[in-house]
């Protein structure tokens, strides 16, 4: 007997794509969520009358004819997502020290900025840019062509060959000598999480190349990425379970045949799809005494990505007094990168006497439509290792006891003094504030160790030396960030991939050609559009 076609655990990017995909194939798909938002990492949450969105903060690939964008449209989301274009002068601002550097929309622009900043470094900034190009488009061929006829691709591959076991310090310190501009290519760290000495080279590289045409926002918050996935999802027969928890993946002769939820519920179908992480999904749901040796022992040496302190703020700025646009802000005390992001993997606490790594956003800026009358929402992050807050993970989350809650408070003033750096009398604007910890991550998105990227990309742990999408266990899938790749579109080909091996048929199958048209906005001239109009309704009004 079964009761589905598919079962998928999880809503995140990639289990929602790959529940779309299924459904309009044809298959009876359910979705199970424990969170009471659907969404994972990408869902919108309300706090304080405000909204704010922890995971989505820029995504790349939405131009005409990239990879992400041929997948929303291809799943018939185009009708329901619109996007707006972050500052293509500066869609990530990197400040080293008190320096900014501007990354710009297209390679070459960001390498011409380079080069009239670092004269006596253009060689290598041209070079670096070509090895990260030729990197992504070696990731790119592989995922159509067998490792063996990898020796066979053309230039592209040889890049890949070469970096392919390598660090992205290396690969960064071969090209460029200065201080700064390493410090420079080593900015959008944050966007795996690991120092530049630990990541892998193809990993780095690919966050780089992922925004070499720019970054987008989505209208209405990351929330709009599920929004738009479970409509579909509905229309092609599919249904979700929010507030619905996974206890157990129920096997049957070593095969995955359901799931049994939170209340007993048991669940059959002929494939389970999970995107929850490794040690959730086989040491929690299926249990370590049912795992092969050779999985148990890949899962005791597993390592996480890191994780954050995640500050919500609202406050009562003038953005352009301030200088602030769409774009990120990427803010380092000093030029050791590196070290910034060390000292994020280790569980340090309140006996900093400063935060030397930050990133901000102002997300009314990237998306104009959010209007809180002269309020501007914000998100900062800094890493923190998890350890720093294990004392306190049994204990319920709304009975964390006081020393928790003075930690929180005196982390939350550490953050607001670094931002104060870029914006001056923050705190004195600030109207409403919320601090989360890995331990809110654990409770809402329930992640390892409160992990951001699933497993950490170190060298032993991407590629062939990751989670795969198939498991040991006939009926069983996995998707999400620590399968194929991390952020949004990692995750989200991911689920096309679990889709794909669902039901035996390539991923080109699972995507309608035309599909309606994502709408693409400009953050900056939407803004200015807004303004005006607020400006003309308010000196309208009697």
């Amino acid at each position: 007997m079964r009761d589905c076609d598919v079962v998928v655990i999880g809503s995140g990017a990639g289990g929602l794509a790959a529940a779309v995909a299924a459904a309009r194939a044809g298959k009876k798909v359910l979705v199970f969520e424990q969170h009471y938002l659907p969404g994972g990492w990408c869902h919108t949450f309300p706090l304080g009358g405000y909204k704010f969105s922890p995971g989505v903060h820029y995504l790349g690939e939405l131009h005409e004819g990239g990879r992400l964008r041929k997948i929303y449209e291809g799943l018939g989301l185009g009708a329901d997502l619109s996007f707006y274009e972050l500052n293509p002068k500066g869609f990530d601002h990197i400040y080293v020290d008190d320096e900014r550097f501007d990354i710009p929309k297209g390679k070459q622009a960001f390498a011409q900025v380079l080069k009239t900043r670092f004269p006596q470094e253009a060689r290598g900034i041209q070079g670096y840019l070509d090895a990260v190009e030729g990197i992504e488009a070696g990731l790119t061929g592989l995922s159509s062509t067998s490792g063996l006829d990898l020796l066979t691709l053309p230039w592209r591959a040889r890049s890949l060959l070469r970096w392919g076991w390598q660090s992205g310090a290396a690969l960064i310190n071969n090209y460029v000598r200065d201080p700064k501009l390493r410090a420079v290519f080593a900015g959008q760290s944050g966007d795996h999480g690991l120092p530049p000495s630990q990541v892998s080279a193809p990993v780095h590289a690919a966050i780089t190349s992922h925004y070499f045409n720019g970054g987008w926002y989505p209208k209405g918050g990351g929330g709009a990425l599920p929004r738009a996935h479970l409509k579909a999802l509905r229309k092609a027969g599919g249904k979700i379970h929010v507030r619905t928890a996974v206890q157990q993946i129920l096997l049957e002769r070593g095969r995955a045949i359901g799931v049994k939820l939170a209340d007993g519920t048991e669940v059959r179908a002929d494939t389970v799809i999970s995107n929850a992480d490794p040690d959730v999904t086989f040491r929690r749901l299926i249990g370590h005494d049912r795992l092969s040796r050779r999985l148990r022992k890949k899962l005791a040496r597993t390592e996480y990505s890191v994780s954050a302190l995640s500050l919500f703020l609202a406050a009562e700025i003038d953005p352009d007094a301030l200088g602030l646009d769409s774009g990120n802000y990427w803010l380092y005390r000093n030029s050791d990168v590196d070290g910034i992001y060390k000292q994020g993997l280790t569980p340090w606490s309140t006996e900093l006497d400063e935060i030397p790594g930050m990133f901000l956003t102002v997300t009314t800026l990237k998306d104009p439509s959010k209007d809180y009358k002269g309020v501007h929402t914000m998100e900062a992050f800094c890493f923190v290792g998890y350890d720093a807050y294990k004392r306190w993970e049994n204990s319920k989350v709304d009975e964390r006891p006081e020393s928790y809650a003075e930690v929180k408070r005196a982390l939350e003033q550490k953050m607001l003094a670094g931002l104060e750096r870029r914006i001056p009398g923050l705190r004195e604007k600030v109207v409403f504030s919320s601090l989360g910890t890995p331990l809110t991550n654990v409770h809402y998105c329930e992640s390892t160790r409160g992990n951001l990227y699933g497993i950490a990309k170190t060298r032993s742990q991407v590629g062939p030396l990751s989670y795969g999408v198939r498991t040991e266990f006939p009926g069983l899938l996995m998707c999400g960030a620590s399968t194929l790749s991390h952020g949004v579109m990692g995750a989200a080909m991911s689920g096309m991939i679990a889709a794909r091996e669902a039901l035996g048929c390539r991923v080109r199958d699972l995507l309608s050609e035309d599909g309606p048209k994502l709408t693409l906005l400009d953050a900056e001239s939407e803004r200015r559009r807004l303004q005006v109009e607020r400006q003309a309704a308010a000196l309208a009004t009697p």
